[in-house]
C-alpha cells in the first residue's frame, strides 16, 4: 500500500468514493466537511507533501528568525511611547460597599450611618479604570486625604478576579 493509499485509509476516504455514494450509503458527509472529492484531493495535498519530505525535497518549513532584544532603548524607541503617557486614568479608592432596601434608602437623612462590609483598619481597594491594582491605608496630606500604597495586586490576581 502506497504513501497516498495509507494517508486516504488513516482519513476514511475510499478511491471512487463520491456524495452520492456517501448520502445512499447512510455515510452522509458532515456539514461544513467538503464533498468527497474536496477531501481526495486534500488528501493528495497532504500525500505530496510528506512523499516531498521523506525525499528530503525540502521542507517548506524554516527556522524562525528573532530579532536581539537589547536593553535599554534607543530615545527614538522612548518617544514612540510618550504618547501613552498623556492618557488620562480614573483611579478610585473604595472604603467599603452595602446592600441596601429602596426603603431603607428612603430612610436615609443627615446624620444616618451607613454599615459597610468592611473592618475598621482593613486595606482600601484601590481601582483603575475599573480594575482593582492595588490595596492600601489612609493617611491625612496636609488637609486632604490620601492613600499609601501597602499591596501591588499580582497578575495571577487580576486574572482569577476576571471569571
Amino acid at each position: 500500500m502506497g504513501e497516498q493509499e495509507k494517508l486516504l485509509a488513516e482519513l476514511g476516504i475510499t478511491e471512487g468514493a463520491n456524495e452520492a455514494d456517501a448520502l445512499t450509503s447512510g455515510d452522509a458527509p458532515e456539514k461544513g466537511k467538503g464533498s468527497a472529492n474536496d477531501q481526495d484531493l486534500l488528501a493528495e495535498e497532504w500525500a505530496k507533501s510528506l512523499e516531498a519530505e521523506e525525499s528530503g525535497g525540502g521542507s517548506s518549513l524554516s527556522e524562525p528568525k528573532f530579532e536581539e532584544l537589547k536593553k535599554g532603548g534607543s530615545p527614538a524607541q522612548a518617544r514612540e511611547l510618550d504618547f501613552i503617557l498623556d492618557i488620562p486614568l480614573e483611579v478610585t479608592v473604595e472604603i467599603g460597599r452595602a446592600k441596601m432596601l429602596i426603603n431603607d434608602l428612603l430612610q436615609i437623612g443627615q446624620g444616618s450611618i451607613i454599615e459597610l462590609n468592611r473592618l475598621a483598619g482593613e486595606p482600601l481597594d484601590i481601582y483603575v479604570n475599573q480594575k482593582l491594582i492595588a490595596r492600601g491605608e489612609v493617611v491625612v496630606v496636609g488637609e486632604k486625604f490620601g492613600i499609601r500604597i501597602t499591596d501591588i495586586v499580582s497578575p495571577l490576581e487580576r486574572v482569577k478576579r476576571l471569571g
